[in-house]
């Protein structure tokens, strides 16, 4: 898995997060620390988010 952010290979024991894009059907896969420091993402569909 890769983190839609920072594009890099996430390790399977980090704390990292899945969740479905509000917007499609696709899944939002985000790394530890992306997601501490609120790095913004952008689904392929368009939608953004903190």
């Amino acid at each position: 898995m890769k983190c839609i952010s920072c594009n890099r290979e996430i390790a399977p024991d980090e704390k990292s997060v899945k969740f479905p894009c509000p917007n499609c059907d696709r899944f939002i896969i985000r790394c530890e620390k992306c997601r501490v420091l609120a790095n913004p993402y952008k689904c392929e569909c368009g939608f953004e988010g903190p």
